[in-house]
């Protein structure tokens, strides 16, 4: 199977199937499973040190004169809460919990926090700024849903602290009273505050997932191109096995046709023995050409041949494929590595451009003193402006589905109706001509938009560094799309054997 025929190939942006072939990244803790509860549990043990060692600070410090058993009485309540889940911690399996219970809890903590500032002043306690830390939390590890309901309870508590609460604590003998406007400004910086952080917070944890499933999927196309490549090691074991059973039916080829009769059927069956059995000896015998020291053999090839395999899948569609080596001086191509994140990489990337070219496709490689570069140039209609200076980040896709895949649509809607009962096989019903065959073309696979994301990653992870450009088209011609993947000469040249 061809590198290519990867459902994670496809045109620039193209998407990984998200189903059972590459579906380990499902297993990932996400956003929408919340936090863990030791995490939970941790966090509130340094807010439950926080708050009360301001309590004891202000009171036996700074002699204000606070509600002290209404303050430690709510700061009792989450002490109980977080022994409860330290309890339930230890019970549990150490899976990831759900979304609703991370929200449950930290809904609890702003209930908490809320009734404390109410107790100490309101909106006129500088730490009411606090109240910012749990929507952040709820924006970066739980869904969309949940985590607009903590902002809403956020929402709910300062206005409850601007109508209901006790007033700020002070020395003995000093009253401070803010005017309404100030503590309605405090409030309003407050909310401001919330949806501000929590939609950075949300923004940056929703790159970060993506990019990690990315990353997971780009790691299991890579392990597959490599169990791909341990296959050339197999063939040459079976081609060394077979070689015994293989002579032994040329052996007894050979006795039958020489005690057949000359123009009899047993003659001819012989023969036709003795020449598949031949073919097979010729297949066994390219397949064995592995020297016995190692896989030297199957790890270097010829750099047009390494660009003709990557090519080949995609030939005889309605593309002409044009493949050319270049060097500097005129000198002899030389030989590279076969690195399977090289071969799925420009397997990709000669896919992207078979899906959007009118009719041509240029595969070519240049060699200088110094660097090994090999570019792809397609005729179709370029990169859109809005998504060339995002190509490259995971999910960023220009169309979901492509020429082909349409293409195959059309086949496979032929194919059914044609073996449909009753329906003229291949030809028209109101002519009773032959129908046309359906346009011939390579399929192309939609999706999410990962492709290219995890070609770039493959390629740049060997050493080489790709560029997105215009193509060559001509005036009144479509311009077309140039990706260039440029090594240094050791990245990816063969050593001396």
């Amino acid at each position: 199977m061809s590198p290519t025929q990867d459902p994670l190939s496809s045109q620039f942006g193209e998407a990984a199937d998200t189903g059972g072939r590459f579906g380990g990244w499902r297993n990932a803790p996400r956003r929408s499973r919340g936090l863990s509860l030791r995490t939970l549990v941790i966090l509130r043990w340094m807010a439950i040190a926080g708050q009360s060692a301001t309590v004891v600070v202000a009171t036996a410090w700074f002699h204000f004169d606070l509600p002290l058993w209404g303050c430690l009485a709510v700061i009792g309540a989450s002490v109980a809460m977080n022994l409860n889940a330290t309890a339930r911690l230890r019970r549990s399996d150490g899976s990831f919990p759900d979304g609703a219970l991370t929200a449950a809890h930290l809904g609890f903590d702003i209930l908490q926090l809320s009734l404390l500032l109410a107790l100490t002043g309101g909106l006129q306690n500088p730490f009411c700024l606090l109240l910012v830390a749990p929507v952040t939390v709820a924006a970066a590890s739980l869904p969309g849903r949940q985590a607009a309901l903590m902002g809403l309870l956020v929402l709910g508590a300062t206005i409850g602290l601007f109508f209901f609460s006790m007033p700020l604590p002070w020395q003995a003998g000093t009253e401070l009273e803010l005017p309404p406007l100030y503590r309605f400004g405090i409030g309003l910086a407050l909310i401001t505050g919330v949806v501000f952080t929590a939609a950075y917070a949300w923004r940056v944890a929703a790159d970060a997932e993506k990019l990690e499933l990315a990353l997971a999927t780009t790691q299991d196309v890579l392990q597959r191109e490599q169990r791909l490549a341990a296959l050339g090691g197999l063939a040459a074991a079976a081609a060394h096995e077979l070689g015994t059973p293989l002579a032994t039916i040329q052996v007894v080829a050979r006795e039958l046709l020489r005690e057949s009769a000359k123009d009899g059927a047993a003659a001819e069956d012989a023969a036709l023995i003795l020449q598949q059995a031949e073919r097979c000896r010729d297949i066994l015998k390219r397949l064995s050409q592995q020297p016995e020291g190692g896989e030297a053999a199957f790890a270097e090839v010829g750099l047009k041949a390494l660009l003709e395999e990557v090519v080949e899948p995609h030939r005889g569609f309605d593309l002409v494929f044009e493949v050319k080596v270049r060097t500097a001086s005129g000198e002899a191509a030389p030989r590279v590595r076969r690195l399977p994140e090289v071969v799925h990489g420009l397997s990709t990337l000669v896919e992207n451009a078979a899906d959007f070219a009118n009719g041509h496709v240029r595969v070519q490689a240049l060699v200088d003193a110094g660097f090994i570069e090999i570019e792809v140039v397609d005729d179709g209609p370029g990169i859109p402006p809005d998504i060339l200076p995002r190509l490259g980040e995971p999910y960023v896709t220009s169309r979901p589905q492509g020429k082909a895949r349409r293409a195959l649509a059309a086949q496979i809607a032929a194919s059914v109706a044609a073996a449909a009962p009753g329906s003229k096989s291949r030809k028209d019903r109101k002519t009773g001509k032959a129908a046309p065959a359906p346009e011939a073309i390579a399929p192309s696979q939609g999706g999410m938009g990962l492709g290219f994301f995890i070609a770039r990653t493959l390629l740049e992870r060997t050493g080489g560094k790709v560029s997105v450009g215009v193509g060559e088209g001509g005036r009144g011609r479509p311009k077309g799309a140039r990706v260039a993947v440029r090594w240094p000469r050791p990245a990816l040249e063969a050593g001396p054997s």
